[in-house]
């Protein structure tokens, strides 16, 4: 029988191990809620931090990233940032934010080229009236040339008819930026006669000096004949602009293995090794043209040089100096583009620089280098798929040259050319004239006797 003492003593051990054992209990508890207060309070300091990385990057990706995302598409010089936190980059944070940039770019790029599509339209539509117009103009301005015999009127004349002829340019070279044809149809010709119907277009075509050494009769297919005019005109127009008014701009025609090449040399200030990158990639035709790239005022010669390479299969080189230094452009035309016409038959113009190849016949060759006198030019009155008259050379009869040809006279400037040729319609003038007063003289007296 257990004594009521030692039951008791039993029962409070008993308490203070039941006790001590709570109470161990309680202080885990604490200690782990202390450490998952700890752990809390960790996290959400690193949420915190989180979520503060996540509002600066997405800051940034706001005012800096897609800014310059939208500038690098028309300027691809400007540099896009990267992420705030490099660690950011190969998160799925990063990976997120390049997909933004990655969609802007591809939204940007369609909607730029939609309002570029839609500019060009208009502008073919505009630049075709304008054309239509200039070449009325042009008709009426070389019938009232062939109309009156005075020589201000027809240096007048002349003049406006050349304007006339650097508006047609600047119209057509738009249009052919933005997509159109080139909005004339010739027949087969002459190399060198296409190269001087380019130097016609220019205000400045007198400082131009064209060396000739293709075999006589090389000739351009109907279809490259006005590819090949405005491409020169616009490597002229630029070599002109770029060299001092007092220096020569120098053109040689020559064969190569593939073709013929037209080589423009001029004594400029040269381009920066980014400039001729830029404009090499602008002629080459590898890239779309977009209006907006093009600057204000836009500047189109390169740029239509470009959309005429990629469409007639044609070579423009703008990579080399020129030796004079200044820029080089070569123009290659492939074997493809070329024909023959006999130069007996149907010979170059008049005004054209002659070959320095001897003829077949060995006949001698005349004269390599001269100042050139634009030719004028008619237009067939059936027009063209686009609306506008055809353009065709005024052709001239073979007349047969001498065993020697004599020296040719200095060719004359146009003010000069259109002063002569007024001269020369008045004298003709007053010589009928003075001869039918003659002749009613003469029948007067005739009269008098018979009486």
């Amino acid at each position: 029988m257990i004594e009521l003492p030692d039951l008791a003593a039993g029962g409070l051990a008993a308490g203070t191990l039941s006790a001590l054992v709570l109470g161990g209990g309680l202080l885990r508890s604490r200690r782990q809620r202390t450490v998952q207060r700890d752990e809390i309070a960790a996290l959400r300091a690193h949420l915190d931090g989180v979520v503060q990385t996540f509002a600066a990057e997405i800051e940034h990706l706001a005012a800096k990233r897609v800014p310059a995302a939208a500038r690098h598409l028309t300027h691809p010089h400007v540099a896009v940032p990267g992420p705030l936190q490099l660690r950011a980059a190969g998160s799925s944070l990063g990976v997120a934010m390049e997909n933004v940039l990655e969609q802007l770019r591809v939204e940007l790029t369609a909607q730029h080229l939609r309002v570029d599509a839609a500019a060009q339209a208009g502008m073919r539509g505009a630049t075709r009236e304008i054309q239509a117009a200039l070449y009325r103009l042009q008709d009426a301005l070389r019938g009232l040339q062939q109309q009156y015999d005075d020589p201000e009127l027809t240096q007048t004349l002349f003049e406006l008819d050349h304007e006339n002829e650097q508006s047609l340019r600047r119209a057509q070279v738009a249009a052919v930026v933005c997509g159109a044809w080139v909005g004339l149809a010739r027949e087969e010709s002459h190399v060198v006669d296409a190269v001087t119907g380019g130097q016609a277009r220019l205000a400045g075509y007198h400082r131009v000096r064209v060396n000739n050494h293709l075999e006589p009769g090389t000739a351009l297919v109907s279809h490259a004949v006005e590819p090949v005019a405005i491409i020169v005109a616009e490597l002229l127009d630029n070599a002109l602009r770029h060299s001092a008014p007092d220096t020569d701009v120098v053109v040689n025609l020559e064969h190569v293995h593939h073709g013929v090449c037209v080589t423009v040399d001029d004594a400029g200030l040269g381009m920066t090794q980014d400039e001729r990158a830029r404009a090499q990639r602008m002629v080459a035709g590898t890239e779309p043209i977009l209006l907006t790239d093009l600057g204000d005022p836009p500047r189109m010669g390169l740029a239509a040089i470009g959309q005429l390479t990629r469409q007639f299969d044609l070579s423009v080189d703008l990579s080399s100096p020129s030796p004079y230094g200044g820029v080089r452009g070569v123009l290659r035309v492939d074997s493809h583009l070329l024909t023959r016409i006999d130069p007996d038959a149907r010979p170059p113009a008049a005004s054209a620089p002659r070959p320095t190849r001897r003829p077949q016949n060995d006949e001698p060759a005349r004269s390599t280098s001269h100042d050139y006198v634009p030719e004028p030019e008619t237009h067939d009155p059936r027009p063209t798929a686009d609306g506008l008259p055809q353009r065709r050379r005024r052709t001239r009869a073979a007349a047969p040259e001498p065993a020697v040809t004599p020296q040719r006279p200095p060719a004359l400037r146009p003010e000069e050319a259109a002063a002569a040729l007024g001269g020369l319609q008045a004298a003709t003038a007053a010589a009928r004239s003075e001869t039918a007063e003659h002749d009613t003289e003469r029948d007067d007296h005739e009269g008098g006797t018979a009486r």
